[in-house]
């Protein structure tokens, strides 16, 4: 590629119109301060409230491309699109809400380009991270997303915040890795199926969010498990559906024994 730059930014957007302009230009300090050419791509998703529009307007200030897709299609198939575009080797992908701190990108591109790492996840639960007002429900949630992952992907084990939606990443890993555009999380689908040796986390603080909504809900919830379960090995899987058919099984045994009072050679043939 012609003029290649040394780090290109995917953000994902729908309704971030207020954010936008702040998220740009703390951007553009924070990397010019550190002599760091890079590009931001934005990603969105047909915003009713004008985020395209607002970013394009910004491209004659900031080094920005702008793709406005023709609906909401999901965060992992926009980094996947944003991928098409972009001129670096080096890949950062952040929420365009703020609460991703653009000061950290530094950073995370020094201990990627330094220490020789593939990933660099930025981190909340590692020492020095943080998270600013949420709900104790919140973070049980987070915990146990994490945990449950940890558990089902066993490439995750030993890293903090890998339910992270900011992160870089060295582009060669997932060269010839097919990536599922409808997956909920896209640093969990790259841990699980990426081609890499080196990992670190660096601390952040995840900040308040100060416009628009928050995109988590009970589909949310549902979509992560099941991305889960996609991404786990198979002979996790298979042990799952094992162990859920055994309880099934020795369940409508105990029900059909002592409850209906059958006897157990009829009991456990009714129970298969």
């Amino acid at each position: 590629m012609s003029n290649k730059k040394a780090l290109s930014i995917i953000i994902p957007t729908y309704n971030e119109r207020e954010n936008i302009p702040i998220l740009l230009k703390r951007i553009d300090d924070s990397l010019r301060r550190h002599n760091i050419d890079y590009e931001v791509i934005i990603v969105d998703d047909n915003s009713p409230d004008g985020t395209a529009d607002v970013a394009l307007k910004l491209s004659s200030q900031y080094p920005i491309k702008v793709l406005k897709r023709k609906g909401k299609m999901g965060l992992s198939s926009a980094v996947l699109d944003g991928l098409k575009l972009a001129n670096s080797d080096i890949i950062a992908v952040m929420d365009a809400d703020l609460q991703h701190p653009p000061e950290v990108l530094p950073r995370m591109y020094e201990e990627l380009i330094s220490n020789s790492n593939d990933i660099v996840i930025a981190s909340r639960y590692v020492k020095g991270g943080s998270i600013k007002q949420w709900s104790l429900i919140r973070r049980i949630i987070s915990r146990t997303a994490i945990m449950i992952a940890h558990i089902l992907i066993p490439k995750t084990r030993g890293l903090k915040d890998i339910m992270s939606g900011y992160f870089m990443f060295r582009r060669n890993i997932i060269e010839g890795v097919k990536l599922n555009p409808k997956g909920f999380k896209i640093l969990l689908e790259i841990l699980a199926k990426g081609n890499y040796s080196n990992v670190s986390e660096v601390p952040y603080t995840f900040d308040i969010r100060r416009y628009g909504k928050s995109k988590l809900g009970t589909k949310e919830i549902i979509n992560y498990i099941i991305h889960v379960l996609n991404l786990s090995p198979y002979f996790i899987r298979f042990a799952i559906v094992g162990g859920t058919g055994a309880i099934v099984n020795l369940s409508a045994l105990a029900l059909l024994r002592y409850i209906a009072h059958l006897g157990h050679e009829i009991s456990a043939a009714l129970a298969i």
